[in-house]
């Protein structure tokens, strides 16, 4: 019931940008903290950006931090990533997750968020 898609992913060229859009569906999405992570191969999943229910809080990761910005846009539900200034580094598998309702704390674990979307691929070339 509860439906995260991503979209916007593809190939890209290094210093360029990629807006990757996350529509929600099933659920309140005004009353969900955001996540937006990514998966290299061989690495672990790690948290990019996070944005609270309330949107009074962001988080980024060191590595994106000053490129990426995370937004949403509740009369939509739809959360956003803006990645400008792309690195080959960044190339990933990009996820979508949304915690439980009015959540928002501990954003920046995977363990606070309980539907994960399908991911997007993003591949940035030398």
């Amino acid at each position: 019931q509860v439906q995260l898609v991503e979209s916007g992913g593809g190939l890209v060229q290094a210093g360029g940008s990629r807006r990757l859009s996350c529509a929600a569906s099933g659920l309140t999405f005004s009353t969900r903290s955001m996540g937006w992570f990514r998966q290299a191969p061989g690495k672990e999943r790690e948290l990019v950006a996070s944005i609270s229910w309330s949107a009074d809080y962001t988080y980024y990761a060191d590595s994106v931090k000053g490129r990426f910005t995370i937004s949403r846009v509740n009369a939509k539900s739809t959360v956003y990533l803006q990645m400008n200034s792309l690195k080959p580094e960044d190339t990933a598998v990009y996820y979508c997750a949304a915690t439980p309702q009015r959540r928002s704390g501990g954003l920046a674990s995977p363990q606070a968020y309980d539907s994960w979307g399908q991911g997007t691929q993003v591949t940035v070339s030398t």
